[in-house]
């Protein structure tokens, strides 16, 4: 079976849970598991910009990104935070190898709009590159840059590159470890199963917004394009990885039809 595993920026801050997520994916991968990995890093990109004396800004949830913010999304993203993640998935036992979208033409983008700078729109994934490491027994870490036949660099949405990603690789799941229980619903209350319907309610609503509605309409994309089952889930508890994966209701799942929690193996 094949996962794509999309860990956002804030789980990776605090080396003690980066090394236990990584010890996670790393016995999930030596029982036979096909694992890629996304990750975010805004908090950190936030905090690198802010010791510059750079204000970060925001459209619709999408980081404005001039061209010294993009400089940040390289150096911090594709660089500090993606390393530190491979370095501990190495520690954890298994041959981890940073990529960006940028390398072998793995995640192609477009402008998305001249007021967000050089954030990018994804046009398509191209797998061979993620195809040919895990034939090999690597474990592909990406990190959130992707990049036009020009040569230019865009920042791009993490939860848009895990969801292309996984699509264009044909993952069976697609697993988003956040900071957060689950999507909420207007009281508060983690929602345990979700359908695309349910998904456009909440944004509707106006109950999911920013990074949610985001991440919403990022699994919604995923299951249109073929992933079959899809988890948003708090990445910080103990063992996360191996529950999900074992069918244990944590979290909040979408699927393409409502089912009873629980029923799924």
């Amino acid at each position: 079976m094949k996962a794509l595993i999309k860990l956002g920026g804030t789980l990776l801050d605090a080396p003690d849970l980066r090394a236990s997520l990584a010890a996670q994916i790393a016995e999930q991968s030596r029982r036979g598991l096909e694992i890629t990995v996304v990750h975010g890093g805004g908090k950190q990109m936030t905090r690198f910009l802010a010791e510059r004396g750079v204000e970060s800004r925001f459209v619709n949830g999408l980081r404005v990104t001039t061209p010294e913010t993009m400089d940040a999304v390289l150096k911090v993203l594709a660089g500090s935070v993606n390393q530190e993640l491979v370095a501990a998935l190495i520690a954890a036992g298994v041959s981890a190898v940073g990529l960006s979208g940028v390398d072998g033409n793995l995640v192609e983008a477009e402008p998305m709009d001249p007021a967000l700078g050089l954030v990018g729109r994804i046009r398509r994934a191209n797998p061979a590159l993620i195809d040919l490491l895990v034939s090999r027994g690597f474990l592909p870490v990406v990190a959130c840059v992707a990049g036009d036949s020009k040569g230019r660099m865009y920042n791009v949405n993490a939860d848009q590159m895990a969801t292309a990603c996984a699509a264009g690789w044909r993952a069976d799941r697609l697993i988003f470890l956040t900071d957060i229980a689950g999507v909420l619903d207007a009281a508060g209350k983690v929602q345990p199963v979700l359908t695309p319907a349910t998904c456009s309610r909440l944004i509707a609503d106006g109950v999911a917004t920013g990074g949610m509605q985001a991440k919403l309409n990022a699994a919604t994309a995923a299951l249109d394009q073929g992933v079959a089952e899809i988890d948003i889930a708090p990445g910080a508890q103990p063992g996360v990885l191996a529950r999900l994966l074992e069918g244990e209701p944590v979290g909040t799942r979408i699927a393409r039809a409502a089912e009873p929690v629980g029923s799924h193996d």
